[in-house]
Parts: C-alpha cells; sequence; structure tokens
C-alpha cells in the first residue's frame, strides 16, 4: 500500500480537500477546453455554429458521464481492495477493466457512428444547424475510445488514492484543444468541424500520456501479464457498482437533453440560450462533482477497513462545503448573470432569454450539491442503486414534466423552464437524507 495516497488515516478533512481538489481542477479544465470551443467557434461564427456545438457537445457530455459511470465501479472496488491492503485483489481488477473497457470502447464507437443521424434528429436541430451538428458528432464519436482510456485509466488511479496525475493528463489535453480551437476555427475556418478535431486530439494527447505515466508509477500494488485476463466475477462487481451510476448519470443528460430538445422546438435564440447555460451550469457543478468522487474513493476506502464513522465524517464536511459553493453561485446568478451569459453571446435576444434561464436554474446548484454529496457516499459503499432510484424518481417526476408544463405555459420566458432542475434536485435530496437515516438506524 502507497502510504502517500492511503485515506483511512489521518485528518478527515484533510484528506477530502487533498484529494477532492485535484479532481475538482481536472474537472474545471476539462470543462473551460468544452466553454473555450463555444467561446472560439462564437468568436468566429455565427449562432447557427454556436448551437451545433452545444447541442454536439451536450451529446458527449452524457455520453462521457455514463462511461465514467461504469468505470466508477472499477474505482470503488479498487478503493476497497486498498482499504482491505489486498493488493492482488486490486491487480486483478485493473487487468479486468483494462480489458472489459477495451471491448466496451469499440462496441459504443461502432454504435454511435452509425447511429449519428438518428442522434441528430432526435435532438429536434434547428435546420440551419444539422449538418455541423452531424460533423461535429461523427468526428466526436471517432474518439470515443480516447475518452474511455482516459476516464480508466483515471479511475484506477484515483481508486489507488492519487487524484494529482488524472489532472496532469486533463492539463495537457487542455491546452492543445484550446491552441488547436484557434488553429482549426480560426485559421481554418472549419467551424464546428474544428472545435471537435481540437477536442478529440486533445484525449489522445492525455491518452499516451497517461499510458505512459502509469508503466512506471507505483500505484501501491503490482499488475502483472497475468492479471490482464477478463475475470467475470471482477467484471461482476465492477458493473454491480458502475451500472446503476452510469444508469442515473445517463438518465439525467437524457432529462436535460428532453429539456434541450424542449428549447430547440422553441427556435434558435432558445436553443443558444439553453445551450450556454447548460454549460455556465455545468462550471457551477465542478465542486459537487468534485465532492462526489472523493467522497466516492474515500468511502470505499474507508469501507474496506471498516472505518465507517470515517466515511460518514467525510460526508458531513463535503455536504457543508458545496452547499456553501451552491448558495454563492445562485446569489451571483440573480444579481449579475449578464455577466456570465455575455461571455459566450452577443446577441442581445439570445443574452436576454439566457439570463432569465440562469436566474431560476441557479437554485439548482444548491439541492444537487446535496444529492451529489451522499451519492458519492452511496456508492463508496456499494448502495449505488439508491443514486438510481432518487435520480428516476426526479427526472419521471419532476424535471422532464416540470420542463414542459413551464414551456407550454409560460411560452414568452425561460425563468419558469428553470425552475424545473432545481425542484427534481430537492426531490431527490430529501430522498436522499430518507435513506441515509433509515442506514444509520438500521446497523
Amino acid at each position: 500500500m502507497n502510504e502517500k495516497n492511503d485515506l483511512t488515516q489521518g485528518s478527515v478533512a484533510k484528506n477530502l480537500v487533498l484529494f477532492a481538489m485535484p479532481y475538482l481542477l481536472s474537472s474545471f479544465m476539462q470543462t473551460f477546453y468544452g466553454m473555450a470551443d463555444l467561446f472560439v467557434v462564437g468568436l468566429y461564427n455565427g449562432s447557427e455554429t454556436t448551437t451545433a456545438v452545444a447541442i454536439g457537445s451536450q451529446v458527449m457530455h452524457m455520453l462521457t458521464v455514463i462511461i465514467i459511470g461504469f468505470v466508477m465501479g472499477t474505482t470503488v472496488r479498487i478503493g476497497q481492495c486498498v482499504g482491505a491492503r489486498d493488493g492482488k485483489a486490486a491487480a486483478k481488477t485493473t487487468g479486468t477493466s483494462a480489458l472489459f473497457f477495451s471491448v466496451f470502447a469499440v462496441v459504443v464507437t461502432a454504435a454511435l457512428l452509425l447511429g449519428t443521424a438518428p442522434i441528430v434528429k432526435v435532438m429536434l436541430t434547428p435546420e440551419e444547424a444539422v449538418a455541423q451538428t452531424r460533423v461535429y458528432l461523427m468526428i466526436c464519436f471517432a474518439g470515443v475510445p480516447f475518452i474511455v482510456a482516459y476516464n480508466v485509466i483515471s479511475g484506477i488511479f484515483r481508486g489507488a488514492g492519487d487524484s494529482r496525475r488524472p489532472m496532469y493528463f486533463v492539463a495537457m489535453a487542455c491546452v492543445t484543444n484550446i491552441a488547436l480551437d484557434f488553429v482549426f476555427i480560426g485559421v481554418c475556418g472549419l467551424g464546428a468541424a474544428g472545435a471537435a478535431l481540437g477536442t478529440v486530439c486533445g484525449q489522445a494527447v492525455s491518452v499516451v500520456a497517461a499510458l505512459l505515466v502509469i508503466r512506471r508509477q507505483n500505484l501501491g500494488f503490482t499488475v502483472s501479464r497475468q492479471d490482464f485476463h477478463m475475470d467475470r466475477g471482477e467484471v461482476g462487481r465492477i458493473l454491480k457498482v458502475g451500472t446503476p451510476i452510469a444508469m442515473q448519470d445517463g438518465l439525467i443528460q437524457i432529462a436535460f437533453i428532453v429539456i434541450t430538445v424542449i428549447a430547440n422546438s422553441r427556435g434558435l435564440i432558445v436553443s443558444a440560450a439553453v445551450g450556454i447555460v447548460e454549460k455556465l451550469i455545468g462550471f457551477m457543478f465542478l465542486v459537487p462533482s468534485a465532492f462526489l468522487s472523493a467522497i466516492s474513493t474515500i468511502t470505499a476506502q474507508n469501507m474496506g477497513a471498516n472505518k465507517a464513522d470515517r466515511a460518514r465524517r467525510s460526508l458531513y464536511y463535503s455536504l457543508t462545503i458545496t452547499v456553501g459553493w451552491g448558495v454563492c453561485c445562485t446569489l451571483y446568478s440573480q444579481f449579475l448573470p449578464d455577466t456570465l451569459v455575455g461571455i459566450f453571446t452577443r446577441d442581445a435576444d439570445v443574452l436576454t432569454a439566457g439570463c432569465d434561464y440562469l436566474r431560476s436554474y441557479a437554485f439548482d446548484c444548491i439541492f444537487a450539491a446535496v444529492h451529489f454529496c451522499f451519492s458519492g457516499y452511496f456508492c463508496g459503499d456499494q448502495k449505488s442503486m439508491v443514486s438510481f432510484i432518487h435520480n428516476i424518481t426526479a427526472i419521471i417526476l419532476v424535471r422532464i414534466p416540470g420542463a414542459w408544463l413551464a414551456s407550454r405555459l409560460f411560452p414568452a420566458s425561460l425563468y419558469p423552464m428553470g425552475w424545473a432542475a432545481p425542484l427534481g434536485s430537492l426531490l431527490s435530496a430529501m430522498i436522499c437524507v430518507g435513506f441515509y437515516c433509515y442506514y444509520i438506524r438500521s446497523e
């Protein structure tokens, strides 16, 4: 066991913050270069290209979070093995994950390339943006193996208690992507295709770097050639944790996409405004997302070491930090939304619609912080089905019907429609608290 990455010893608060910060910076850089795509495209192109990149990147974000969900099974499993000081089992999980996700990447890439046209159609992409959206997605879909490889390697590092090196890999991708955006979009005039090419090239660079590092890095356990075989038991354990997370994250993104489809049906202005605000909300969610992952790993290691009290304390610290961040984001969005939405558009109509949407949607930063933290705790304790239950309930009962009703009853403004997400998160938070109290009492 690498003592430097041991999350079962020392100050709980210190471990939490030190583990979460690199993950937060990694997420920030990933989101930043996604936002950079929109910024550079908006600098050199019109609303139709901005809409194409906004819609395409939302599809890619959905795909990425599903992949991360499945990989979370690897992270949690390795975390438990490391906490239990079982290096042999950790090595077996690493080897099995490498082979399983290689096959997974090939199958998913082929399916997505074949389904590009239907996906663009399902998104109700405005006619002016259809061609560029299709090209953007085809290029990004071809790069899916890089997304899978990066997240699997990063998941292995994080499960072993190292969240710093994945941050370095993302930094390389970020710098490469932004530089190539200006080359492909600004100099070559490739529009949405240029944004996609920059993204894929950046991901490829990060994967090459990750592969070079993992071959030389001490993870706290030794992986041999014999560990690289498809162990059915390990695959089952990975999927037991990862599948509910992938399903819940996928359903959340489907809910976002349904809301985008609703927005797209209202025209180019509303579509562009919603796409921009989704990017901004994604940025605001970086803090709770980072702590979700940190709690998952810390909980997994401490449960493996039979230290449940340390896992619970990490949850309480995380709630304090993330809810405080959510309050700050919400207050800022009430008074200065134009300073955020205005970064990505010079169109007055898009700016007005985006500010209305952001004011109400921003409240989701408070309520989502609560269920993100609890979801991380449940996943680390192998109760990821709870996360699936609260998310699917909120989606079916509040998020989708709320957005649809608001768009029909209040067609002149996006402000009412923005409340669908925070109300859905409020329901999720209440369900999480209920499950947590039940489990604590039953112990």
